[in-house]
């Protein structure tokens, strides 16, 4: 779910439409938010009862879902009431992970999800402002968000786009060893959604490359590899001790 459809990046490899991103937004309360989620739920599963590849007990276990991923489409952190609404969702015994592009270190400081999954898509300023296109210079917030992680339970995502971030992995070593995080995700970009507009479908790694990259960061920092998923392009790191 988002609670919010404004973003301070225009990354070329978002599969959404910064054309129709709305210019004004209202924030609902929290209140209501957390009061309709189930009400959306449902309506999101409209279609799935009568299908007959899903089970009846995999479709009721749906109605009723424990877990609230706040990502999906915007930066959860430009919504004003954000620490609060996760604080909401655990006074209903959810469990809410939070999805940032680490623009805004200030919110993620007051904001204590179960999980805080920071998105590292560049290895220094110039790759970050080509490819993520920030609304303003956010370089130094995201380095300063990275910097939050080693407090809590995190990850680091980033996302290899061939031929523009998948270069320099010392770089990204670096900042992931600094950061702390106990896990890191290397997965690859895919040619969905609007990013199509953007870049080629040539800029879709390979699972060898995510693999290959993702073994080079074990060499120069203290991660190691703990799982991986071929048909996702995705090799999941963790730290050591």
């Amino acid at each position: 779910m988002t609670p919010t459809l404004r973003c301070t990046q225009r990354c070329l490899f978002c599969w959404r439409s910064f054309e129709h991103e709305p210019t004004a937004e209202e924030d609902l309360p929290p209140e209501v938010i957390t009061d309709r989620l189930l009400d959306l739920q449902k309506g999101a599963l409209s279609g799935y009862k009568p299908a007959f590849r899903v089970p009846p007990g995999r479709f009721h276990e749906a109605l009723e879902p424990r877990h609230v991923a706040i990502s999906l489409a915007g930066e959860p952190t430009c919504y004003s009431y954000l620490p609060r609404l996760v604080e909401l969702l655990h006074a209903r015994d959810y469990t809410t992970f939070l999805v940032s592009n680490g623009t805004r270190p200030w919110v993620l400081e007051k904001t204590h999800p179960f999980q805080t999954y920071v998105s590292l898509c560049a290895p220094d300023r110039e790759t970050y402002g080509r490819l993520c296109r920030p609304v303003t210079d956010s370089w130094e917030r995201v380095v300063e968000s990275l910097g939050i992680l080693g407090k809590r339970r995190s990850a680091i995502r980033i996302t290899l786009v061939r031929g523009e971030n998948d270069r320099t992995p010392e770089l990204y070593g670096g900042l992931i060893q600094d950061s702390g995080a106990r896990f890191v995700e290397v997965k690859g970009y895919m040619f969905l959604g609007y990013s199509r507009k953007r870049l080629k479908k040539d800029n879709m790694p390979e699972h060898g490359e995510i693999l290959a990259f993702a073994s080079s960061l074990t060499g120069i920092s203290d991660y190691e590899i703990r799982d991986e998923s071929p048909a996702s392009r995705v090799v999941l790191l963790e730290r050591i001790g």
